[in-house]
């Protein structure tokens, strides 16, 4: 009898063409859309070597120091993936500076002395970055020139060579799993988090169709010798299903067309999918049998729901995620969206599972806890007539 009730209500699910758009079709497109959007982005975000000039002057040639400074910017950094430096250096004349400069050839030129002098043509990122790594350079020497009054020895001691060997002011390293985090990816987390949360709809269809009061096709089933509960976990199972088949597709559409890199850890990836669909349409079985109220007004309140729990996620804004960490810690610990996304976050940031286990674990206990209270609610529904 299960089985023949859970094969029937696969063929509804399946059939219902609305139903199937808003929790497969509509993520795709929008998995299409923020693709679009966020493709470029980390092409933008990459370093890009700045063109500045040295003028050639009788101080710039006496300071072996700043020399050394200079070259040192000007050479592949090390401990990074690809051969990459900061500045194309070029140490020319006054005129030649100007006239290089004057072409757009150059973001500026530094001219050595008491004190360093930067000209540029206009304001921009790349003079940002030549005026900050050239003022961090005069501040060292402030501070070296400091230490040497208060200690003469400190020269004998390799103070200048020290000084000259300023190589960098940030270090690449691994962090987690990932060679290379991709800062797009929480925003496809949010997106699938949100896709899993949909099947919620599943778990509203499904106990809307056994409340006799709103359809005579709920009618009937009240009227059959069936258990109750019988009905809703094979209808809840139906929609599990299907909604772990459209997060598997918008999986594979994401990994093999898009592109997008959700790490190794299938098995774990798996198991978050698997608990955000339960979550999901547990929540959407609930919000169906604790409200009274028409389907169309159940439905309203389960859009508006999901939609402020994935904007609190992060997916329409990136920063609300940690703002939310920051002032109210307690709300993403009770917002299965977050979880959700946080789960994914943890598998693709750190080398452990601690913070994946507490997210699945609490997604969980929320499955369990809106079933039992869905099915208390639905026991105790009585009507007068069928």
């Amino acid at each position: 009898m299960f089985l023949n009730i859970f094969y029937n209500r696969l063929k509804c699910i399946v059939r219902d063409k609305s139903l199937i758009f808003w929790t497969l079709v509509f993520p795709l497109i929008l998995a299409t859309f923020f693709n679009m959007a966020f493709s470029n982005l980390s092409k933008s975000e990459a370093l890009k070597v700045v063109d500045i000039a040295i003028v050639d002057n009788a101080q710039y040639q006496r300071d072996k120091a700043f020399q050394n400074f200079v070259e040192q910017h000007s050479k592949d950094i090390p401990d990074s993936e690809k051969d990459i430096h900061l500045f194309n250096v070029r140490v020319v004349s006054p005129e030649e500076a100007d006239r290089l400069l004057d072409n757009n050839e150059i973001a500026g030129y530094v001219t050595y002395g008491e004190p360093i002098r930067l000209t540029v043509k206009s304001s921009g990122f790349n003079q940002t970055i030549i005026k900050e790594i050239f003022d961090q350079y005069s501040q060292t020497v402030s501070t070296a020139m400091s230490i040497v009054k208060r200690e003469p020895a400190a020269l004998q001691n390799g103070l200048a060579e020290d000084l000259g060997n300023i190589a960098g002011f940030t270090r690449e390293v691994q962090i987690g799993t990932k060679d290379k985090p991709d800062i797009t990816v929480n925003y496809f987390y949010t997106l699938i988090a949100m896709s899993c949360f949909y099947g919620a709809f599943f778990g509203l269809k499904e106990v809307t169709d056994i409340q006799a009061n709103l359809s005579k096709r709920a009618a009937r089933l009240n009227a059959a010798p069936v258990h109750k509960l019988k009905v809703l976990s094979a209808g809840l199972f139906a929609g599990l299903m299907v909604s772990l088949a459209e997060i598997m597709l918008l999986m594979g559409y994401l990994v093999f067309v898009l592109k997008i890199d959700f790490g190794n850890q299938i098995g774990f990836i798996l198991l978050n999918c698997l608990l955000g669909c339960a979550s999901g349409i547990s929540f959407g079985a609930l919000i169906s049998a604790a409200n009274k109220k028409s389907e169309g007004v159940k439905t309203a309140i389960l859009i508006v729901s999901t939609m402020a729990a994935a904007f609190l996620a992060g997916m329409m804004f990136d920063r609300m995620k940690y703002i939310i960490q920051q002032y109210v810690p307690a709300l993403s610990y009770i917002n299965p969206v977050a979880l959700i996304t946080d789960a994914f976050y943890a598998l693709y940031y750190y080398d452990t599972h601690t913070r994946f286990y507490i997210n699945t674990g609490l997604l969980g206990i929320y499955t369990v806890v809106f079933c039992l209270v869905t099915y208390m609610i639905i026991r105790r529904q009585k009507y007068d007539n069928i």
